[in-house]
């Protein structure tokens, strides 16, 4: 079965923006950049939130006309080349847009608000992960990593910790509403300043 990959970049106090949606983390450096390429190595299809999503697509589908950093360079054909879905129970997608999970699944609740027995969104990323091919690799965003850690359907955790306090914001995990124990794989420094640790949960 394929694996849900969560790869996100938080503060030391825990955030993943500002109070004021800020995401001014460092420009990537060599290290970094390659073990975020190494991930995307391992998926062929990549899911986001709503608000990551608007923040991806008004960059990449041009990114190399913006930016001449080599990251930018070598993850923007990657990006517009892989299939990719949408948590949303309003978004109706776009041309960059491979589906949207939720729109109409989800009813009047919240993606955070999920809980392990329920069936509309379980099911259908259950059935996504049962489909063949590769791993899918969930980026940034609270709220749907918070749903699918609730249902159980996160396999691994890549947390990269950038040395910055920003003293609010959205958390790195949205108000869990059961605890969670994980097992550490692994722990890197990478460029001299950002720790990336691998978690699984411990089943």
């Amino acid at each position: 079965m394929r694996k849900i990959i969560y790869w996100v970049h938080t503060s030391v106090d825990g955030f993943i923006d500002g109070p004021n949606g800020e995401f001014d983390r460092p420009v990537m450096g060599p290290e970094l950049s390659a073990y975020s390429e190494g991930l995307d190595r391992r998926v062929d299809t990549l899911l986001f939130g709503r608000a990551v999503w608007e923040m991806m697509v008004g960059f990449w589908p041009t990114a190399e006309t913006m930016s001449d950093d080599p990251h930018v360079v070598a993850f923007a054909p990657f990006w517009r080349a892989t299939p990719k879905i949408v948590f949303s129970r309003s978004y109706e997608g776009d041309a960059w847009t491979s589906r949207v999970i939720g729109d109409q699944k989800l009813g009047d609740q919240k993606l955070g608000d999920q809980k392990p027995g329920d069936q509309k969104l379980g099911e259908e990323v259950a059935a996504l992960k049962a489909e063949p091919g590769a791993d899918l690799l969930l980026t940034g965003g609270a709220s749907v990593a918070a749903a699918l850690t609730d249902l159980g359907l996160i396999d691994e955790y890549h947390v990269a910790v950038h040395p910055v306090v920003l003293g609010g914001g959205r958390r790195l995990f949205a108000e869990p509403k059961q605890r969670l124990n994980l097992q550490t794989v692994g722990s890197r420094l990478l460029d001299g300043r950002v720790a990336v640790t691998q978690y699984r949960p411990a089943r």
